[in-house]
């Protein structure tokens, strides 16, 4: 008897290596493995139990001889039970007879029609010595085979089966990590080709570039925290452009700007005749973005009535238009922003702590224009040279006009500024932004530097001067590579290559190059 048991688990731990090479279909994999166990050795009942990392508890991951009813309701805490006890101490736990043990729960509910007696066998399944989950079988039968022997037999199926989770593991980091590297190199080839991208190298602006590359791929909710006119808008499409929705529609709602009457029907449409007026049916945005992101500007302005509503969308993902009864679902990605506390605001009872949770899953936080002075030149002159091509001139500032501009604290953030350049274009009688042509613009809110500013616009370096500076801090930053300093600068290649003829740089050009390829 005993030879004819060795030669079943030997055809059965063959049977299981034969089909590792599917092990990246783990579900499948597993499933077949105790299947193999059942059919073979009448081990009933096999389950492989798997800690979630989302709720922290043990629940049953793959099972053969369970309906799916009865695989749902097994889910234990990490100690409790006899497979909590098996998690917890990394130690086989063998039931003679589960009708005689206080710690066989049977949540499941499976051997409630079993008359005779069932031995339960658990197992640890490890990894690196680290408990992974846990390997549980029943026997039907007497005592024919030792419990021992059986245990011995599912310790090897159980490292086996760690092996299934270990490949899938590494598989699935290598994926996150290619996936993140192509999201970097996606945002590179943005910059490039003068596509969607943050302009500034300020500390702060690097690390939100960081995060947006981080959370980009993932289905996660975004939160998008700043001032009015910091670009929160801008870095919401960038999420969108650089994930694997970015085919699909992105659709922009102001919370702020649509009355609340008519809001809730602008999110979630209506049916014809749902009110006055509802001369057709109309989808709402939610609708619209099917499939892609909505981006929900100001979401602290949502009235409390739609708060719930949102709330379910971003739970179950379904709504009802207005005047129907007919439940949809959507596949979408949400993004809001605010310049409002959030969290302030739910205290105070005018914002649903419960949407504020859901909505602060990855909270962002783009800092204000004065408190990354050194992106303010950069911008400028970015802003200047687009504006300058869309209105066909050529323009710069002088060097008073810079230093003025530096010294603002732009309390309307990145859209301010990008405003007032295209005023400054448009008001410009030469080549030239001075002092004298800004000033009406920031009087009142200039910093109150006294004397000293005005020694700097009186007796500030030469234009010329300035500029060869920062042109040989672009080319040192980028290796000497030119194309790169004239997207750091915002300047095209060819405006870049005649500053470098104008400035004398070549040779400064080949010295660099030659510094970064050895």
């Amino acid at each position: 008897m005993a030879h004819t048991t060795v030669n079943l688990q030997l055809s059965v731990l063959s049977a299981i290596s034969g089909i590792i090479d599917r092990a990246l279909d783990l579900e499948g994999a597993l499933h077949d493995v105790l299947r193999i166990l059942s059919e073979t050795l009448s081990m009933k009942r096999a389950t492989i139990t798997l800690k979630d990392n989302t709720s922290d508890m043990l629940v049953i991951g793959v099972s053969h001889g369970l309906s799916p009813e009865e695989k749902a309701r097994g889910v234990y805490a990490l100690n409790e039970g006899v497979t909590g006890k098996i998690y917890q101490t990394g130690k086989p736990f063998v039931v003679p007879d589960i009708r005689n043990e206080p710690l066989f729960l049977d949540k499941t509910g499976a051997r409630k029609i079993e008359k005779g007696r069932v031995t339960f066998i658990g197992v640890p399944i490890t990894l690196h010595g680290k408990v992974m989950g846990v390997l549980n079988v029943d026997r039907l039968f007497g005592d024919e085979v030792s419990s021992e022997e059986d245990v011995a037999f599912l310790k090897v199926v159980a490292t086996l089966i760690a092996q299934f989770l270990s490949i899938n593991q590494q598989v699935a980091a290598k994926v996150e990590n290619l996936r993140r590297e192509n999201v970097s190199l996606k945002y590179q080839l943005s910059q490039e080709s003068r596509g969607r991208y943050i302009v500034g190298k300020s500390l702060s602006m690097q690390e939100v570039q960081r995060q947006i590359e981080k959370v980009a791929p993932t289905r996660a909710t975004v939160l998008l925290l700043g001032e009015s006119g910091t670009g929160k808008t801008l870095i919401g499409r960038i999420i969108h452009d650089l994930s694997d929705r970015t085919g699909f529609p992105f659709i922009k709602v102001n919370c702020a700007s649509i009355p609340e009457n008519l809001l809730e029907s602008e999110l979630f449409g209506y049916e014809k005749g749902a009110f006055t007026g509802a001369d057709a049916t109309k989808p709402g945005r939610f609708e619209d973005a099917h499939k892609g992101t909505i981006f929900l500007d100001e979401i602290g302005e949502l009235p409390l009535g739609l708060q719930a509503k949102l709330l379910r969308v971003l739970q179950d993902r379904e709504f009802e238009r207005l005047g129907s009864n007919k439940t949809r679902h959507v596949d979408v990605r949400i993004l809001a922003a605010t310049n409002k506390d959030l969290g302030a605001l739910a205290e105070a009872g005018t914002f649903r702590p419960d949407l504020y949770y859901r909505l602060n899953v990855f909270p962002l936080r783009v800092p204000p224009l004065r408190d990354r002075k050194e992106d303010i030149q950069i911008l400028l002159i970015h802003f200047l040279n687009k504006v300058s091509k869309e209105y066909s001139r050529t323009l710069s500032f002088s060097t008073q006009a810079l230093s003025m501009l530096t010294r603002y604290d732009w309390p309307g953030n990145v859209r301010e500024m990008e405003n007032l350049v295209e005023r400054l274009v448009i008001l410009a009688e030469d080549e030239h932004i001075g002092t004298e042509l800004i000033m009406p613009f920031l009087s009142g809110s200039l910093r109150d530097d006294g004397p000293e500013l005005t020694a700097e616009l009186e007796t500030g370096p030469s234009l010329e001067n300035m500029e060869k500076t920062v042109v040989i801090e672009a080319l040192r930053r980028a290796g000497g590579i030119q194309h790169r300093a004239a997207r750091d600068l915002g300047i095209t290649p060819r405006q870049m290559g005649y500053r470098v003829k104008k400035f004398g740089l070549e040779a400064m050009v080949a010295v660099q190059r030659a510094k970064s390829r050895g």
